[in-house]
């Protein structure tokens, strides 16, 4: 909200601060006897006939007719982060794109097209880093054509939330149709802090997904690509928790070191075993790792709805730093019915 010397309220934001963070507070009941507002931070994606477009960290779009808006204003590119290791998105996405690597990629200008025989988006996607070197629609055009040679869906990862993320591309891929299917978030932390949560007592470490630890994994069938995949990354670990009498492991997780970050994943649980602190042992046993090779940042990955994990990772010390979608293209007859 902005507030004039004289304490009445001002909008201070034009189309021209489209791109921008800003701050906007709406009249929800224009004419009513009792006034209410709300307030929407967010990155300004668009403004036109009369209608602005707010896109907010976790990448939900709000529609704002001029006329209710009371007060706005522009505000720093990103929020203050209290805790966690400093760290930009262009960062997070190079380091969190090197250890999921795909089996093939190609370049589009900074574009990375990435495919692995449809194994999991992040290696089924573009990661859209700067310029494709071509108009958006030709740089699209393209995109589709490479996939469709492939046998595979066209999908664009994109991020919101953070400075340098990018909610004008987003707002520019669903005026076109493209749909948003997936969103989850990256969180980081230091990493010794989680490598004295425990002991890390009974966690073998390997440098490769043995059967075992296939067995847990929760994507069944893994093929010679998802263990190229999984395999992936400048210094790969896998843990695991022995289960009872031969049955499959207790629990499990994925530890990719690179550099000063330790990229944390597939940490899964026996559901039988659940709550009894394994998946804190594996992760404190992988941190030790990371820590013996240099690292001292981590960053992980969790849905937004996963609240088991979502939970332990803030216990932990991990906190969100920006969340990231996966878009589709639409198949013809929804792009026409989108342009009609």
């Amino acid at each position: 909200m902005e507030i004039s010397a004289a304490g009445r309220l001002e909008v201070r934001i034009t189309p021209a601060d489209v791109g921008k963070r800003v701050s906007v507070r709406c009249l929800e009941e224009p004419g009513a006897t009792s006034e209410k507002f709300t307030d929407t931070v967010g990155v300004l994606t668009s403004w036109d006939a009369g209608v602005l477009m707010i896109t907010r960290r976790n990448g939900e779009s709000v529609r704002i007719p001029e006329a209710v808006v009371v007060a706005g204003k522009v505000v720093p590119a990103a929020p203050a982060r209290r805790r966690g290791p400093a760290a930009t998105y262009q960062e997070l996405a190079r380091i969190s794109s090197r250890g999921w690597r795909p089996v093939e990629s190609e370049r589009l200008g900074e574009w990375e097209l990435r495919a692995s025989s449809g194994f999991t988006r992040r290696a089924n996607s573009v990661l859209p880093l700067g310029d494709p070197g071509l108009p958006l629609d030709a740089a699209l055009a393209a995109v589709r054509r490479w996939y469709g040679e492939r046998g595979l869906p066209a999908y664009l990862q994109t991020a919101t939330g953070a400075e340098g993320t990018q909610e004008l591309l987003c707002a520019e891929l669903e005026r076109r149709g493209w749909v948003r299917e997936v969103s989850a978030e990256v969180w980081t932390g230091a990493l010794a802090p989680v490598a004295d949560r425990a002991e890390g007592a009974g966690v073998a470490l390997a440098r490769e997904a043995d059967e075992a630890w296939l067995a847990r994994y929760q994507r069944k069938g893994v093929s010679e690509v998802a263990l190229r995949v999984l395999g992936s990354g400048p210094s790969v670990w896998f843990a695991t928790v022995p289960g009872d009498g031969g049955a499959p492991p207790a629990a499990i997780g994925r530890c990719v070191v690179d550099g000063r970050w330790a990229g944390f994943a597939a940490v899964e649980v026996d559901p039988g075993r659940r709550r009894q602190g394994l998946a804190t042992e594996v992760m404190a046993a992988l941190a030790r790792r990371a820590l013996d090779e240099g690292a001292s940042a981590a960053w992980l990955q969790v849905e937004t709805d996963n609240e088991g994990a979502r939970g332990l990772y803030a216990a932990l010390g991990f906190a969100p730093h920006h969340a990231y979608h996966h878009y589709r293209a639409p198949d013809e007859q929804g792009e026409r019915r989108g342009r009609g």
